[in-house]
């Protein structure tokens, strides 16, 4: 069976990036930066293995066809 990873790209993408992004606007706007602290740290633990395990499946994938 054949794996469509692009939503995996984007789940991984949006965990590491995109929480980032949203938690800086909210500390530019609330003037708290520790909310930008909290969310590089836990973007960073959910989003690295997210992205390393979707970058092995795509490896994988492309070495079966």
């Amino acid at each position: 069976m054949k794996k469509n990873l692009t939503f995996a790209w984007i789940a991984s993408l949006s965990a590491l990036f995109g929480q980032l992004l949203y938690f800086i606007g909210v500390s530019a706007f609330t003037g708290e930066w520790g909310y930008a602290m909290w969310s590089a740290m836990v973007s960073m633990v959910i989003g690295v293995p997210s992205m390393l395990r979707t970058w092995k499946q795509h490896k994988m994938q492309h070495l079966k066809e």
